[in-house]
């Protein structure tokens, strides 16, 4: 990667017809192989850059080979670090979704890396702006788009991953932790300049420490294919196999490949998992109004779920202006062939699937669903990867109804545990089965860790800001504080932002230890964002994705206050993985557990139906439990009880005695700053605080 080379001599080139598979540009040591997808394109030709000056095209080279609508050329002497792109010509019909302009240079689909960032620039555009005419759609655009995009890059990959091992790590164990690649590390204070805000830097051996020492197995990252650079978070896609440049630490063309294979290297030696956040919904051409940077202009109707009647216009199942075709068998390879480029070349873990509604609505429209979701579960190299659904997009809610080898993200556990503590009635019977691993949900072949549990994620609140504000405040975003969801279910707990009133900051610090207890106590598999384990603020703004600036960056420099959060945090993952009942690989018999009311005795009907219950007790008897762990061990290990109160006051709580023990050790209360561990005695009723969670084990 490191040894660019252009084309000095552009009349020397030889050419053979080349293959059309693999698709993209293929580098066999000897030059490379050339191919591209386009069913409706009545010529395409492959344009060759120069390094010192990506303005200048050495060459242009019409393709003259077309198998089964793949256009393919090889050339020979061609080196890895050429700079490319494509010209695609056809039929400009908007009307009929044909919106071929040979003016505009086009990304391959399938190039594994991109030379630079991809800013906006009025030459991208397949119409003219300054027209307000209705028929400007009518003819193409005629400004030549190359100086202002980047470009394809031809890479080798080849690359020594030593003894590189993945740490496959059980979906019962997993603690996932969603980060953003650049906002995590771009203000460590030990790590140098230079690699701040990089993939070399998350790969630091700073920074893998710090999530060992916190107990993470698995790092998900927010979008790292490469993407347009108007926002923050990355959820605009351009690359599906190159990873964003942006993030490298060096710029030497390319080098962003290397650089991630080298981060997952030193993660996995870390014993820590690498899962990606994919957007395979939707691209960053957006609708009609979009720039023309790939897709678009290789052939819109096979990429774009166009609208049926009119297709100058975009299905959008996903907010941003188009909605991938995943019922053409192209569009649906690509997505698989990206899927498993990033295990088999990249070693990464799996895929956290963002709106994977949107995704599953293309594939619905054309009677495909159960054949893509079937093709992933028998696919040899995905089915063994983690699979996680965003289970929605803006039109509809899908949790829970995901095939059997896909887990989801749990919105209806984030929900009733946030209004649980928040003080809203009528939840004691919801927030039981979330607690239990969703089973409402996931007991259909599926199993607890399915349920992939979050209070928050990088939408949305901060788990300081849940308990901080009332009301969203992104006055930031430039959007007149309209962008961001309003049902938060947050409370300020009785003043709006920082406060210094030491009640109120006490009693937020306990607020989130509830959050945070309450997540690592539950069935399921436990998220948290970045920052959550210390307390980090976006000083209330509740969609960030603008915001590439100290709101959406970690914070490293500490108070007190923060580092006794992170104590806990840490302390709550070290014994939930030290507990196996706290983490089953199957769901809770009816006898294996108890739910018990404040006077001792079982919770009845009337109870769970009485919308006052605020506080509930978890008996959960271990010594029932035929189970064991993944090394054949049984997780049986005595008994638990798990105490939630959700009520303002101290109540006396009757603790169950088991046969004649009688004595509990408290491993857990957030009444308390400090965890240090005591004993209780049954015999008499124990006071529980107000707003707090407390677990208990049985003194053996």
């Amino acid at each position: 990667m490191e040894n660019i080379h252009t084309v000095e001599n552009p009349e020397e080139i030889r050419s053979r017809p080349g293959k059309p598979y693999p698709l993209g540009a293929t580098w066999d040591s000897e030059g490379v192989n050339f191919a591209l997808f386009s069913e409706h394109a009545t010529g395409v030709t492959l344009c060759l850059f120069d390094t010192d000056d990506p303005t200048k095209e050495t060459i242009c080279i019409p393709l003259t080979e077309r198998t089964e609508h793949v256009w393919h050329i090889y050339l020979d002497a061609i080196q890895p670090g050429q700079l490319y792109g494509y010209r695609v010509d056809g039929p400009f019909e908007p009307s009929q979704g044909f919106l071929f302009n040979p003016k505009k240079l086009l990304l391959d689909p399938y190039a594994k890396a991109i030379s630079g960032p991809i800013e906006s620039h009025i030459a991208q555009l397949g119409f003219d702006p300054d027209n307000q005419d209705e028929n400007r759609y009518s003819e193409p655009q005629p400004d030549d788009s190359a100086p202002f995009v980047p470009k394809s890059v031809v890479i080798d990959s080849t690359f020594d991953w030593e003894d590189d091992q993945r740490p496959d790590i059980p979906l019962n164990r997993t603690i996932f932790y969603e980060l953003h690649v650049k906002g995590f590390t771009k203000q460590h204070p030990d790590l140098p300049k230079k690699i701040r805000g990089t993939y070399a830097g998350l790969g630091s051996s700073e920074v893998t420490d710090y999530l060992k020492s916190l107990g993470i197995t698995t790092v998900e990252l927010m979008p790292i294919h490469q993407f347009t650079s108007e926002t923050y978070w990355g959820y605009n896609s351009i690359g599906y196999f190159a990873p964003h440049s942006e993030y490298a630490s060096k710029g030497t063309i390319g080098h962003a490949v290397n650089e991630f294979k080298e981060m997952v290297k030193a993660l996995h030696k870390a014993g820590i998992e690498v899962v990606l956040d994919v957007v395979y919904n939707h691209t960053a051409e957006g609708n009609q109004h979009g720039p023309t940077l790939s897709f678009r202009g290789i052939d819109n109707p096979a990429y774009y779920w166009l609208v049926e009647g009119n297709e100058t216009f975009y299905m959008d199942y996903t907010g941003t202006g188009n909605t991938l075709n995943m019922s053409h068998p192209r569009t649906l390879q690509l997505v698989m062939d990206s899927l498993r480029y990033w295990v088999t070349e990249m070693h990464v873990d799996g895929f956290r699937f963002d709106l994977a509604t949107a995704l599953a609505h293309s594939l619905n429209a054309a009677g495909q669903l159960s054949s893509f979701l079937e093709t992933i579960q028998q696919d040899p190299v995905l089915s063994q990867v983690k699979l996680i659904a965003e289970p929605w997009d803006v039109q509809s809610y899908h949790v829970g109804n995901f095939p059997v080898n896909w887990s989801e993200w749990n919105g209806k556990y984030r929900d009733s545990v946030r209004s649980y503590w928040k003080g809203d009635t009528g939840l004691a019977g919801e927030l039981a089965a979330r607690i239990l691993g969703s089973p409402d949900l996931y007991n259909d072949g599926r199993q607890p860790a399915n349920s992939i549990n979050l209070i928050t994620a990088h939408d949305g609140f901060t788990l300081n800001d849940l308990v901080s504000y009332n009301d969203k405040h992104n006055e930031a975003n430039g959007e007149n504080n309209m962008d961001g969801t309003n049902d938060n279910r947050s409370w300020n707990m009785g003043a709006e932002g920082p406060t210094d009133d030491e009640t109120i900051v006490r009693a937020r610090e306990q607020q989130k230890r509830n959050f945070l207890a309450t997540l690592f106590l539950s069935q399921g598999t436990p998220m948290i964002v970045m920052g959550d384990e210390y307390g980090r603020t976006q000083q209330g703004n509740n969609n960030a994705y603008s915001q590439d600036n100290e709101i959406s960056w970690f914070d490293w420099e500490w108070t007190t206050e923060q580092q006794a959060l992170f104590d806990f945090t840490r302390q709550l993952i070290a014994l939930r993985q030290a507990m196996p009942l706290l983490r089953r690989r199957k769901f809770y018999s009816q006898e294996e557990f108890v739910w018990i009311r404040v006077d001792g005795k079982p919770m009845t009907d009337v109870n769970w139906n009485d919308g006052i219950t605020r506080c509930l007790g978890l008996l959960i008897d271990g010594t029932k439990v035929d189970e064991q762990d993944e090394n054949g061990e049984a997780i049986g290990e005595g008994h638990l009880f798990i105490l939630l109160n959700a009520f303002w006051e101290t109540l006396p709580f009757k603790l169950p005695k088991i046969g004649r023990k009688h004595t509990w050790q408290v491993l857990v209360n957030t009444d308390l700053d400090a965890q240090v561990p005591y004993e209780v005695s049954a015999r008499e009723p124990f006071e529980i605080k107000g707003r707090s969670v407390v677990l208990f084990k049985l003194k053996e």
